[in-house]
């Protein structure tokens, strides 16, 4: 009988250990990868940023890889066999501890924190760095619809409450932009492409701004589901004593992200809802009202905010990051962002020609990689600047071209 106890203490004791023993394996370990790179033409620089990117992927497929197999068959006879091995790890605090060089070849080896990578998007090495958001207004598409409750401002108060839901995710930089109207067509908003298929005044206000997104919306509906139910009459009056009278309310906003560069949309989405407008006579004076938000149409509006800052959030974080190009100098580069958006010296950037034709001037800008990067050793806050390894006149780098990290 005591051996019996004491079998089932051990199994209980085992039970209560395992998720612990569970939770630590998915929590991040030290490990050190290898990566090796040839030196072409005494271009050291690049052959360092190979064998550290080898030296990565070594780091990765130590902790977790998948390893797929496709094997394709003729008459019996095997004619391809395709293997392929991915790794879904995270590294962080990645430090080179050694560099070694024997002729041409280099090699590198790097440190680093790996833990098990999400399935959501986390934007890469562009994750930890804030991307600069403009915000505009989202005007009524019908007005008359907001004089019930007097909330005829909800074009200029929905898009300052999405700016407070995006600075308190703390992930970005957030400009305000709420007395601009960015859609001339409000109907047609936000699809609606200017010849060479420029999508209104987006870039113009990117670049104003210096930010590389612009969001923007348009409120489709804020109409009551009957107008009668609102009547001044003792009989609408009695109805909507005895709950006999539709009081319902609708709300529907499409949100749109704009990329600053190019104009394009990179997410659009509608949002929808409805819910009661139990608010008392003369109880809300605005959309942003307490009165307003006391009733339970501003409750359900205010979930549909979230809900949009989440979203966006969300679209935002697996884009990458991109600075406008100020000046060249030389080896020598600036650019239009800094310390604010978490840029650190020693970052590296890929550079990007940026092109535009004469038979479509007003289009968008077409991107090509230089095969460059730009490695940062001042960081201001507002702006930062490091060297590339050729003169910009020989690689035709210029101001107005794009620095990215993926």
């Amino acid at each position: 009988m005591r051996g019996f106890i004491t079998q089932f203490m051990r199994l209980l004791l085992w039970c209560a250990l395992m998720p612990l023993m569970l939770v630590a394996s998915a929590q991040a370990v030290v490990l050190e990868g290898v990566g090796h790179a040839n030196i072409h033409n005494d271009d050291l620089a690049s052959a360092r940023a190979e064998a550290r990117n080898a030296a990565m992927r070594d780091l990765a497929l130590q902790y977790e890889a998948q390893v797929s197999t496709r094997d394709t068959m003729e008459n019996g006879v095997l004619t391809e066999s395709r293997i392929q091995l991915a790794s879904s790890a995270r590294a962080r605090n990645v430090k080179v501890i050694d560099e070694y060089r024997s002729g041409n070849l280099l090699r590198v080896t790097v440190r680093g924190d790996i833990s098990a990578g999400q399935a959501s998007c986390d934007g890469g090495e562009s994750g930890r760095l804030k991307k600069r958001v403009a915000v505009t207004g989202f005007p009524l598409l019908y007005p008359d619809q907001a004089s019930v409750g007097r909330i005829d401002d909800a074009g200029e108060i929905l898009p300052q409450h999405l700016q407070q839901g995006l600075r308190e995710a703390g992930n970005l930089q957030v400009f305000s932009a709420t007395t601009s109207r960015l859609f001339p067509d409000l109907l047609n908003a936000p699809t609606m492409q200017q010849s060479g298929n420029r999508l209104t005044n987006v870039i113009q206000v990117a670049r104003e701004m210096g930010v590389q997104f612009v969001v923007a919306g348009v409120i489709r509906d804020v109409g009551v589901a009957d107008p009668a139910a609102w009547g001044s009459s003792v009989l609408d009056k009695m109805q909507r004593g005895v709950g006999a009278a539709d009081m319902r309310r609708r709300f529907a906003v499409d949100v749109v992200v704009l990329d600053g560069f190019s104009g394009s949309p990179v997410y659009q989405q509608r949002f929808e809802t409805a819910a009661d407008w139990n608010a008392g006579p003369g109880s809300s004076a605005g959309f942003g009202s307490e009165g307003f938000r006391k009733t339970h149409y501003g409750e359900a509006v205010a979930g549909v905010v979230a809900d949009m800052t989440k979203a966006v959030t969300d679209a935002l974080a697996c884009q990458p990051f991109m600075a406008r190009i100020t000046r060249v100098d030389g080896q020598l580069v600036t650019l239009a962002s800094g310390a604010t958006a978490g840029l650190r010296p020693g970052d590296e950037l890929h550079l990007y020609r940026s092109a535009r034709y004469f038979d479509s001037l007003g289009g968008t800008p077409e991107l090509s990689d230089s095969q460059l990067k730009v490695t940062l050793n001042n960081v201001h806050p507002d702006f930062s600047n490091g060297l590339m390894p050729q003169v910009g006149g020989q690689v035709n780098i210029q101001r107005d071209d794009i620095a990215i990290i993926w």
